[in-house]
């Protein structure tokens, strides 16, 4: 069995990687001339390949040399306060390294099932009467990072109609663990306690939006998630892939919080504060249970834990 992970050396990338080598896969993944190596220079059995996904030559260059029997499709710009910043560069990256690999798939005829990663994001605005969110939700995305998502969403279906190519799409809720980048809520202040406790920032915390609600999932259960997405999934559906719990930002912080003695205050500094805010995010992974039997497993504690330790490893 051989699996291409696009975008393998991020936060993801890297957990999937780990678990598909777990499950005796070959795995290549692409990387960039810039991608960062410190999340997978520990795995010494993968194949790396440099690999511009916006660049359909070496995309079909990639495709036709490897034949891979599974893609899980990670690489993404996915930091939607990025996406505010470079609208037209996150859309361009996020939907023409898909397009591209669907239209190597096409010309060349392969039997390989894909995983599109997409997002909760793309469900934008959401009516307190509409949770927990499902597939049939309305996508109303507030942000050009879920209008990119919303558009790659959409493709897989429609290489899968038009092309019968076996697409699966999962649409994940907040996930997070060791190696989250640091731009992402949990990850950011479980570096900035780490920071504190050695004496490296001084003892205030700078936040955001505290009362935003999300949905978080174990990283390590997500990427379970995905090979049971292409293993048990059907083609052309959508699945959530969520925990069916969620709390406030603020609920987040005070864990994380709780698991050090140092004394920290909190300040909140505007620049944190998105145009637009997504309120609530809930997900129901109802049908993505049923299809595979996949739930979380992985305590939202213990999660925190790991994460925070992972800060105080790395300083």
């Amino acid at each position: 069995m051989k699996a291409l992970v696009t975008g393998i050396s991020g936060f993801v990338g890297s957990h999937m990687a780990e678990f598909l080598l777990q499950h005796n896969v070959e795995v290549t993944g692409t990387i960039r001339q810039r991608s960062r190596m410190d999340h997978i220079k520990h795995l010494k059995d993968i194949q790396l390949v440099e690999c511009e996904l916006r660049d359909p030559f070496s995309v079909e260059h990639l495709i036709k040399e490897i034949k891979p029997d599974l893609i899980f499709h990670l690489a993404a710009q996915s930091f939607v306060p990025t996406s505010w910043n470079s609208p037209i560069d996150t859309i361009h990256n996020n939907v023409a390294g898909q397009v591209n690999i669907m239209e190597a798939l096409r010309r060349f005829d392969l039997s390989c099932k894909m995983q599109v990663a997409c997002s909760s994001e793309e469900y934008g605005h959401v009516e307190p009467d509409e949770t927990p969110i499902r597939e049939t939700n309305p996508l109303r995305p507030l942000s050009p990072y879920a209008v990119s998502k919303v558009a790659q969403d959409y493709l897989g279906y429609q290489y899968y109609k038009s092309y019968g190519l076996p697409i699966i799409v999962t649409r994940t809720f907040n996930h997070t663990g060791p190696r989250r980048g640091e731009n992402f809520v949990t990850s950011n202040f479980a570096k900035q306690i780490a920071q504190i406790e050695k004496g490296k920032k001084p003892p205030v915390l700078q936040v955001g939006n505290l009362s935003a609600k999300r949905d978080f999932t174990d990283v390590r259960d997500v990427v379970r998630a995905y090979w049971l997405a292409l293993e048990k999934g059907t083609p052309g559906e959508t699945y959530n892939i969520a925990s069916g719990s969620c709390c406030t930002i603020r609920e987040m912080l005070d864990l994380l919080l709780s698991y050090s003695n140092a004394s920290i205050s909190i300040e909140e500094d505007p620049a944190r504060l998105r145009p637009s805010d997504v309120e609530i995010l809930l997900g129901d992974y109802t049908k993505f249970h049923d299809a595979t039997g996949w739930k979380p497993e992985i305590p939202f504690e213990t999660t925190m834990k790991d994460l925070l330790q992972y800060w105080r490893d790395q300083l």
